[in-house]
């Protein structure tokens, strides 16, 4: 493709966010970045650009690989873009998975002297 895309479309169409909109707000919010640089959505990706895109508790990689304006199904979306996440951002997403099976309710109050022993012995497992 020879013209120029936007990076907001281009991380829509690589299916990085589920809407263009989405995509907007992030790069407006200084969650995407490309060199450690936040980008405006205007910004133009080129062949080779690495991204790093935030979305909490971490932070992933990706490499532009070809540029596209259209958004591509899921099974054709690696010909576009490659994900270089390190296993260590991988693992702190697999750790807050398995943490969140002891969150407490909204509004069961305070956690009582047992429930944050069981707590520390949980966390100390590690």
């Amino acid at each position: 493709m020879d013209e120029p895309v936007r990076i907001d479309k281009w991380l829509w169409a690589v299916r990085l966010f589920k809407t263009r909109t989405l995509a907007t707000e992030e790069c407006k919010k200084g969650r995407v970045t490309i060199e450690g640089i936040s980008v405006k959505p205007s910004r133009v990706p080129k062949p080779g650009d690495i991204i790093k895109v935030r979305k909490n508790p971490i932070t992933y990689s990706y490499k532009v690989v070809a540029i596209t304006g259209k958004r591509v199904g899921a099974k054709l979306a690696h010909e576009f873009v490659l994900d270089i996440t390190p296993p260590e951002e991988l693992k702190i997403l697999e750790i807050r998975q398995q943490m969140s099976t002891f969150d407490r309710d909204r509004g069961s109050g305070r956690p009582t002297k047992k429930d944050r022993r069981d707590l520390d012995r949980f966390q100390d497992q590690d």
